[in-house]
C-alpha cells in the first residue's frame, strides 16, 4: 500500500484529499506547512512513495520545499498543486524539481491518473534497480550518445563515471530532443508538447532547463557539443558531434 504525503494548508481541500485517497486504498498523511513536511523527510523517518505539494503555503512555499528536498537528494515523485492559469507556477515547480503539476480546481479522475502514473514510474525504477527472479526480457528504454547514455526508465543520465538523477520533466525534455536527434526543435514546441503549456508562456524557462542539462552533459557547458542552440528557433540534440 503506497504512502502519500499531502502538504496543503486549506483544511477542507486537505481533508477531502485524505478521504478520497484513503478510499482508493492509499495511506495518507496530511500537514499544512512546508516546514512540517520537511521534518517528515529527516533521516530515520518512514519513507513516503508520493508527495502532493501545494504551491501556496504559509511560511516556506511549495517551491522552497521542493528545492530543499532535491538538495537533500530526496527524489520522491512529486505532484504540485498550482493556481489555475498560473503558468509561472508550473515552470517554477519544474525548475525546483517537481515531476508533474495539477491546476486547481481539478477533477478526482485526473488526480488519480496523475498519481497512478507517478507511482507506476516509481515502481519501474525500483524494479530496474532490484533484480527480480527470472525476469522476462524487456526492451531497454535508453538513448546512447557519444558523451554517455540516458536511461529514461530509471531517470538517470550517465556521463563517464558520473550518474545524474533526473527529474521526470528533465527526462521528458531529453527524450523529446533525443527522439528528434539532429533536428531543430523550437522552444514553443517543447513548452506545449513536453509540459502541456499552451498559453503565451515565457520561453526562458526552457533556456534555464537547457543550461542545467548542459552542466550534466557537456564537458564544457559554455561551448556545447551535444545540446546546441539554433539561433532564432530553439535547440537540437547532436548525438555524435564528430560525425558531422
Amino acid at each position: 500500500m503506497s504512502r502519500i504525503l499531502v502538504v496543503e494548508d486549506e483544511a477542507h481541500l486537505a481533508e477531502g484529499l485524505r478521504f478520497n485517497l484513503e478510499e482508493e486504498g492509499y495511506r495518507v498523511e496530511v500537514v499544512d506547512t512546508g516546514e512540517a513536511a520537511l521534518v517528515l523527510f529527516e533521516p530515520g523517518t518512514v519513507p513516503f512513495d508520493l508527495l502532493i505539494l501545494d504551491v501556496m503555503l504559509p511560511g516556506m512555499d511549495g517551491f522552497a520545499v521542493m528545492s530543499e528536498l532535491r538538495r537533500r537528494g530526496q527524489f520522491i515523485p512529486t505532484l504540485m498543486l498550482t493556481a489555475r492559469g498560473h503558468a509561472d507556477d508550473v515552470l517554477k515547480g519544474f525548475e525546483a524539481g517537481a515531476d508533474d503539476y495539477l491546476p486547481k480546481p481539478f477533477e478526482l479522475a485526473i488526480l488519480y491518473a496523475r498519481i497512478h502514473g507517478l507511482l507506476r514510474r516509481r515502481a519501474w525504477i525500483a524494479a530496474s534497480i532490484q533484480p527480480a527472479p527470472a525476469p522476462a526480457p524487456q526492451p531497454q528504454d535508453s538513448f546512447t550518445f557519444a558523451g554517455g547514455s540516458i536511461h529514461f526508465d530509471r531517470q538517470e543520465l550517465h556521463v563517464g563515471e558520473r550518474v545524474f538523477p533526473l527529474t521526470l520533466m528533465e527526462a521528458n525534455l531529453l527524450r523529446y530532443l533525443a527522439e528528434r536527434e539532429g533536428k531543430p526543435v523550437s522552444r514553443k514546441a517543447m513548452l506545449e508538447e513536453v509540459w502541456g503549456l499552451h498559453e503565451d508562456t515565457d520561453t526562458r524557462a526552457i533556456d534555464n532547463f537547457i543550461v542545467r542539462l548542459r552542466r550534466y552533459i557537456e564537458p564544457e557547458p559554455a561551448q556545447p557539443r551535444y545540446l546546441r542552440t539554433v539561433r532564432g528557433v530553439g535547440y537540437r540534440f547532436v548525438a555524435n558531434p564528430e560525425a558531422g
